[in-house]
């Protein structure tokens, strides 16, 4: 069974934003996958890199998005995505100074952020981009 596994009402109706938040989630069960194998700190630590690597690609997506279309909470939406990675760039330097176990504790903030973050901020917006024609 997956750590995090993708449902049906994280969509947010955009496959260019589904898709990004599947290949996200797909990822987090990575991290969690090698936590769990018990992989050394190289193997974790360049699978955390990937996943802040693709955050940041992700949040660029959701971002040119929301501009290009004038969604009114682009704003506090950009400014949720800047927290989010000011955070994980926080826990990887933790993760590098400390103990693997610390990156189960990675794995679980971004299993539970993405999560709230898709039910929340990112329902909100989706229906906003369908109806000004984006799919």
């Amino acid at each position: 069974m997956s750590f995090f596994t993708w449902k049906d009402e994280y969509s947010v109706g955009i496959r260019e934003i589904d898709d990004q938040h599947k290949k996200l989630v797909a990822m987090i069960n990575e991290l969690h996958q090698a936590l769990a194998n018990g992989k050394g700190r190289d193997v974790l630590g360049n699978i955390l890199q990937q996943l802040i690597d693709y955050t940041g690609y992700h949040f660029s997506s959701e971002e040119r998005l929301m501009e290009k279309y004038d969604y009114p909470d682009y704003v506090d939406h950009k400014q949720i995505h800047a927290r989010l990675t000011d955070k994980v760039l926080e826990l990887q330097k933790e993760f590098e100074s400390s103990d693997v176990k610390r990156s189960i504790e990675v794995a679980r903030f971004l299993q539970d952020w993405l999560n709230k973050h898709i039910l929340q901020t990112d329902k909100a917006f989706g229906p906003f981009l369908t109806k000004k024609g984006v799919s």
